[in-house]
């Protein structure tokens, strides 16, 4: 009879924030899938637990394979990553489909997550929110990212490291103007956590004189009503379409991202821009 994975989140700062039923899964697993196995280590050694472990971080996921023949042969395994709940923004999310498909009894264990963590204490509007995790690291995909939020009216969440997070303010500083209100999270649940709810003009000047420390959530308010419903033509829109192409865009994602937060689809979009073009030549 195959075993069972179960993702189980950990605490993503204070290891007092254990919950009984994560522990007791640890100890009654066969073996754990850790991102990092160094880091859940330490999380044994608070526990007093000794575990046999196999990595499954993003290069190493050819390891999956392995994982769940473990769990086919009988083994029940506690799936983990550094910190919060696991396959999510991280890649146990491919091993976790992997076994759905297989018919792998797959049981959350829950527990903290960072975004939810820092939603609720940052000010903003909690009713809805979208979760971003990491921007794109290239800068092409990260403006084309960018654009396609651009209308948003939901509150958004990122993660950042602290020697990107100068360059991911910039960006949206630029994509979402200097008064859009944002709340920074830093160290959630660590001694030196900070909660910061102020302006991304505010942000970007503050942290260039000042060294980013530690792991951040940001917390972005979505756009004002008034600038999602902004009233523009087609015209304008696919406008605003033809100028991302000379960004770097291609035409379908420039279309796709002008049509964000207006009453017009994507291929309307696409279809007025052709239109906007072959006036141009004619010219």
């Amino acid at each position: 009879m195959a075993g069972t994975l179960y993702i189980v989140a950990t605490p993503i700062g204070n290891l007092d924030d254990m919950p009984p039923r994560v522990a007791a899964t640890f100890g009654a697993a066969d073996f754990i899938a850790a991102e990092d196995t160094r880091v859940t280590m330490k999380l044994l050694n608070f526990l007093g637990l000794k575990k046999p472990m196999v990595s499954y971080y993003e290069h190493a996921l050819q390891k999956g394979e392995g994982i769940l023949r473990r769990i086919e042969a009988g083994e029940n395994c506690a799936l983990c990553s550094d910190a919060g709940m696991p396959c999510v923004s991280d890649p146990g999310e491919v091993i976790v489909r992997d076994a759905l498909a297989r018919g792998i009894r797959v049981v959350p264990v829950p527990a903290a997550s960072a975004c939810v963590t820092a939603l609720a204490v940052s000010g903003q509007d909690t009713s809805r929110w979208v979760f971003e995790g990491f921007l794109p690291v290239n800068k092409k995909q990260k403006r084309e990212r960018l654009a396609e939020l651009q209308g948003e009216k939901r509150t958004v969440i990122f993660y950042e490291a602290p020697h990107k997070l100068r360059t991911t303010l910039d960006d949206l500083t630029t994509a979402f103007g200097t008064e859009r209100s944002i709340t920074l999270c830093r160290e959630l649940t660590k001694l030196h956590e900070e909660i910061w709810k102020t302006t991304l003009g505010e942000a970007q000047a503050n942290y260039a004189g000042n060294e980013p420390r530690g792991e951040y959530v940001l917390v972005m308010a979505g756009a004002p009503a008034a600038e999602a419903e902004e009233s523009l033509t087609l015209e304008q829109v696919a406008q605003r379409a033809l100028e991302l192409t000379g960004e770097g865009y291609g035409p379908t994602a420039a279309a796709k991202a002008a049509a964000q937060g207006t009453p017009y689809s994507k291929s309307e979009v696409y279809k007025q821009m052709l239109a906007l073009q072959a006036g141009e030549t004619e010219e």
